[in-house]
C-alpha cells in the first residue's frame, strides 16, 4: 500500500493540471469557479483511485495469503490422511498374516477367532470392572501360550483347571505318581472331575491309565489307601501301591502326572507339605527322564488280585524287588 505522501502529490499533481488545462480551454471570460471545481473533482478522483487501488492490493494480498494458508493446511490434512490410511491398511495387513497363520496351524482357528469376537464385543458393551477384568484375563492367556512355546509353565498353585483339561486332552496314554502331599485331593469336587475325564478319556478313547500310590514305609499301606485304589480301578484306572523304601530304585519321588508321553504335570509343596506349585514341562528330556522314572516304579510293583472274603471285590498283594 502507498504512503500518504505520493497519494498527496499525485492528488496536487493532478487537480493542478486541471485547473491549468481547464484555464487555457476556457474563455477570458468565463467564470472562475468552473476552473477550480473541475480542478477539485479532478483531484477527488486522483484521491479515490488510488485508494481502490490501495484496497483491491490489500484484497488481493489477503485472498493470497488465505490460499497459501489452505495450500499448507491441505498438504498437513493430505499427509495425516496418508499417515492414517497407511497405518490402517498396516494393521489389516497385520490381522491379515495373522488370521492367515491361524488358519493354517493345526489349532482349531473358529476358537481363534471366537475369543476375538467376544474380546471386541466386552469391550464394546461391558462396563469398566468387566474390561478390566477381561484384559488381564486375556494377559494371562498370552503368557501361558508363551510359556508353552517355550516349553515350561509355571502356575503359583496347585492349577486344578490344568489338569482336567489335559485329562480331557489326552489321547494315549496317562501315567501318574500320587504321594501323600496330594492324598487329600482325592476327596475332594476337582477329584471327581479328574477321575471323570480319566474315564471317558479311556472308554472313547481306549487311553491307558496308571496311577501309582507310593507311601514311604508299609505301615502307610492303610485300608483307605487300599479303597482308594479298588475305588479308582472302577473307573477302569490301573491303580497300584508302592513303598518307596522297598521299591527300586528307591528315593524320593515327587507327584508328576504324563500324558501322552509328551507333557509332564508336576506340583511342588509348600513348607507344610501340601501342594504348592504346578509346572508343566514339555522338554523332551525332561519327560523322557519322568518317563523312564515311572517305568522303573511300575515294573518294580507286581500286582496280584484275589477276592477279599466276603466282599467278593478285589484286594491288593505286593511283592518288592527288581524284576
Amino acid at each position: 500500500m502507498s504512503t500518504p505522501f505520493p497519494k498527496a502529490l499525485v492528488t496536487v499533481a493532478v487537480g493542478g493540471g486541471t485547473f491549468l488545462l481547464t484555464g487555457v480551454l476556457s474563455d477570458s471570460d468565463s467564470d472562475a469557479r468552473w476552473q477550480w471545481t473541475a480542478s477539485l473533482l479532478a483531484a477527488v478522483m486522483a484521491l479515490l483511485v488510488q485508494y481502490l487501488g490501495d484496497r483491491l492490493k490489500a484484497v488481493e494480498e489477503s485472498q493470497r495469503r488465505h490460499m497459501d494458508d489452505m495450500k499448507r493446511s491441505l498438504t498437513s490434512h493430505h499427509g495425516e490422511v496418508r499417515t492414517a490410511v497407511d497405518q490402517s491398511f498396516a494393521k489389516i495387513n497385520e490381522a491379515t498374516k495373522l488370521f492367515s497363520k491361524v488358519d493354517g496351524s493345526v489349532l482349531r482357528s473358529e476358537e481363534v477367532i471366537r475369543l476375538v469376537e467376544a474380546y471386541t464385543r466386552v469391550g464394546d458393551e461391558a462396563p469398566g470392572i468387566v474390561k478390566s477384568f477381561a484384559e488381564e484375563e486375556l494377559k494371562r492367556l498370552a503368557e501361558l501360550m508363551e510359556d508353552l512355546i517355550s516349553g515350561r509353565a509355571d502356575s503359583s498353585f496347585e492349577n486344578h483347571e490344568w489338569l482336567i483339561d489335559l485329562a480331557l486332552c489326552v489321547k494315549k496314554t496317562l501315567y501318574a505318581t500320587s504321594t501323600t502331599i496330594d492324598r487329600d485331593f482325592w476327596a475332594s469336587d476337582p477329584a471327581k472331575r479328574y477321575l471323570s475325564a480319566q474315564e471317558k478319556a479311556i472308554k472313547t478313547r481306549g487311553v491307558e491309565v496308571r496311577r501309582l500310590f507310593l507311601v514311604d514305609e508299609p505301615e502307610e499301606v492303610t485300608e483307605a489307601l487300599e479303597q482308594l485304589c479298588v475305588w479308582q480301578r472302577r473307573f477302569g484306572i490301573d491303580a497300584r501301591i508302592g513303598v518307596q523304601s522297598q521299591l527300586d530304585p528307591g528315593g524320593t519321588v515327587m507327584d508328576f502326572i504324563i500324558f501322552d508321553g509328551e507333557l509332564c504335570y508336576e506340583t511342588w509343596p509348600d513348607s507344610h507339605v501340601r501342594p504348592d506349585m504346578t509346572m508343566l514341562r514339555m522338554k523332551h528330556e525332561h519327560v523322557e527322564d519322568r518317563v523312564n522314572q515311572f517305568n522303573e516304579l511300575w515294573a518294580a510293583t507286581e500286582q496280584e488280585n484275589e477276592p477279599e472274603p466276603g466282599t467278593g471285590s478285589m484286594r491288593r498283594r505286593l511283592r518288592w524287588g527288581a524284576e
